[in-house]
């Protein structure tokens, strides 16, 4: 049989009644989480595995429900972005520089279409290539060793400069910030505790949801405290969602960039939605340059990133599966679930397990536009909370992030470390200091200083390691180019205000 026989048999079974009701639930519930601010696909995930063993599911159910809840929350993450500045999860946070400005111009409806067009097509296009292209894309992940990994994180913070419209030292400052706190908890390679103060809740490191949600949400509340109560968002005009989907339409080639950078993020183990996201962005701000607004409304900085993090969270599914090693924290829950009812991922899965490989392939292309038709109609409700006063809507998102941080581990610790976060995020907007690479810098640094770890391992310390492959190089290369064009374009704006 070939690909399209197998992709044939896969979508008779996923389209038996059990699994259709299925995936349409974990597709609403997934949206609805990831509109949460502070909640994510990790979380989404998690807290329905247990219920998928309550009823008794088996695997291919199992499996359809939770990639649905997965590929729901990616959609759902950009709605808390675009209506309340706040992401849903880490992915989301991109969307938040463009999407917010957009909806504070009366056009958030605008942005809400634009973005459910663009997830559709990231994931779309995703699904395409886990149907097609895995063996070769897994090919070239498996070149990919801890120097080549460490090389693309240095490639991620050579462009941090490219995230944000503010000062280009400033935000080298934010994530300088963002790396020395990834540094907390244990030593990857000895074992040793550091910087936690001889607290025990540190030992695992800075929970990224906590510190996201403090640094976005509990700052925007302390923010609004300090403002003029009578100027309330509900004087924001809502727009239409059809000038979105018309939109779609002119940023086609961005969609597209976006969902091919952010798809062989996703099939990188380790890199997932985050850089995907964020690569898809700045890579896209670089090609517009001074023709885009990007950072104060422009739609490309909507489509680009909405269809990075979707692709990537297709692109992760390739390894889990093919490999058994996760593409990103949700799928590593996925994996876990798969081997609590002894199935074990790789290279035999798909001749041992076809009809679940290739039923949730099918599910994946009916979930995907299940959740396009399920969003467009609700565009306008969620647009709608645009309107909802701010001393009412203020002390919801209040309630709800800190509902939402206790529930992740029972812990007043984690409340305190978010309120921390929440003072923190509010003195670096007061002084101007972006804090996007805070976040970018604390959730890339750990796998950052993992694979450079493992590199001067494997190497006996010798430094050349971490450029003696060809990928390694040409990613180096392109960090510089990137770094100085991006230096001497802060050059050219700083003359022209002179």
């Amino acid at each position: 049989m070939d690909v399209l026989d197998f992709l044939i048999h896969g979508f008779a079974v996923a389209l038996q009644p059990q699994h259709l009701l299925l995936a349409m639930i974990g597709c609403t519930i997934g949206t609805l989480i990831g509109a949460l601010p502070g909640l994510g696909p990790v979380n989404g995930v998690a807290l329905l595995i247990p219920l998928a063993f309550n009823f008794g599911l088996e695997p291919t159910a199992a499996l359809i429900l939770l990639v649905s809840v997965y590929y729901g929350c990616m959609y759902g993450g950009r709605i808390s972005s675009i209506v309340l500045n706040i992401p849903g999860d880490e992915p989301a946070m991109m969307t938040t520089l463009d999407g917010y400005p957009m909806a504070q111009a009366g056009r958030g409806g605008e942005a809400l279409g634009l973005s459910a067009v663009a997830s559709f097509v990231g994931a779309i296009i995703a699904t395409i290539g886990l149907t097609l292209f895995a063996p070769l894309l897994v090919k070239v992940a498996i070149r990919f060793g801890p120097a080549e990994y460490f090389a693309l994180f240095v490639l991620a913070f050579a462009t941090i400069g490219g995230v944000t419209s503010g000062s280009f030292t400033k935000s080298f400052i934010a994530a300088a910030l963002g790396l020395l706190l990834g540094t907390v908890g244990i030593d990857p390679v000895s074992s040793v505790d550091r910087y936690t103060f001889g607290w025990y809740e540190l030992y695992d490191g800075i929970d990224y949801i906590v510190a996201l949600v403090g640094l976005f949400a509990v700052s925007e509340c302390l923010l609004f405290l300090e403002r003029d109560r009578d100027t309330a968002t509900a004087s924001l005009k809502v727009g239409s969602a059809m000038p979105g989907m018309r939109r779609s339409l002119s940023c086609a080639p961005t969609i597209g960039r976006g969902s091919i950078i952010g798809f062989i993020s996703g099939v990188l183990p380790g890199a997932g939605a985050s850089l995907g996201s964020f690569l898809a962005y700045v890579l896209e701000k670089r090609w517009w340059g001074t023709r885009g607004r990007f950072g104060s409304g422009d739609p490309r900085g909507v489509a680009a990133p909405e269809a990075g993090n979707n692709a990537a969270a297709g692109g992760a599914l390739i390894p889990m599966l093919s490999l058994g090693i996760p593409g990103s924290g949700t799928t590593a829950i996925l994996l876990a679930l798969l081997l609590s009812m002894n199935i074990t991922p790789g290279p035999l899965l798909f001749e041992q397990q076809p009809d679940m490989v290739w039923g949730l392939v099918a599910a994946l292309f009916i979930g995907n536009l299940m959740l396009l038709v399920l969003n467009i109609p609700l565009v306008g409700l969620f647009a709608k909370v645009l309107q909802a006063p701010a001393w009412f809507l203020m002390p919801m998102v209040t309630l709800v992030a800190f509902v939402g941080i206790f529930s992740l581990n029972n812990s007043a610790f984690d409340l305190y470390m978010m309120l921390g976060f929440g003072v923190l995020g509010y003195l670096l907007r007061k002084l101007d200091i972006p804090t996007v690479p805070v976040v970018l810098g604390l959730l890339l640094g750990g796998q950052m200083e993992f694979n450079l770890r493992r590199a001067m391992s494997i190497s006996g310390g010798d430094w050349s390691i971490l450029w003696s492959s060809g990928i390694s190089i040409g990613i180096y290369a392109f960090a510089v180019s990137l770094l100085l064009a991006g230096l001497a374009y802060a050059l050219v704006i700083k003359k022209r205000l002179e």
